[in-house]
């Protein structure tokens, strides 16, 4: 059976979107956007303002927004690729949301995140928390931008 891939991602301002739209074009794989029920204002994007949502939500590790439609049903996957934008050294709390909501159980997760001013740091082992079962996890990546090159060099040593 060939490896079933799935590319997840969460993005605020388009570029990861556009990133991960890339990576499943290249390993021939599905694309989910991770969506938030109600969604993100560029007030509510202002890290700067400390009483903006995001500044709110990455403050809490508890928080949990809310997703706009169902969760995919990951059966039918092998791997699952997620991708997102770093908020404050880590994942946005709505991938969290996506994590716990899905079954990952045998999976193979391999994170990606895009980001203006810092790397991976924490980000990719922070997820682990997030997942319940038995699963392989690749290393993080930050891929800014849809390069072929890069993201195929990538696949080759995560897959």
């Amino acid at each position: 059976m060939a490896n079933r891939i799935l590319v997840a991602v969460f993005s605020a301002s388009g570029v990861t979107k556009r990133v991960g739209q890339e990576i499943a074009r290249i390993c021939g794989g599905d694309f989910y956007e991770i969506r938030p029920k109600e969604p993100y204002t560029d007030a509510d994007l202002n890290w700067m303002d400390r009483r903006s949502r995001s500044t709110l939500e990455m403050k809490d590790p508890s928080a949990r927004p809310e997703l706009q439609g169902a969760l995919p049903d990951l059966d039918s996957y092998d791997t699952l690729i997620v991708g997102f934008p770093i908020w404050w050294g880590v994942a946005p709390r709505i991938v969290e949301t996506f994590l716990e909501g899905c079954e990952l159980s045998g999976k193979t997760i391999l994170p990606f995140c895009t980001s203006g001013g810092s790397g991976v740091g924490r980000s990719d082992t922070e997820l682990h928390k997030n997942v319940r079962g038995s699963v392989r996890w690749g290393k993080g990546v930050q891929i800014n931008r849809p390069d072929e090159k890069e993201i195929r060099a990538w696949l080759k040593q995560a897959l």
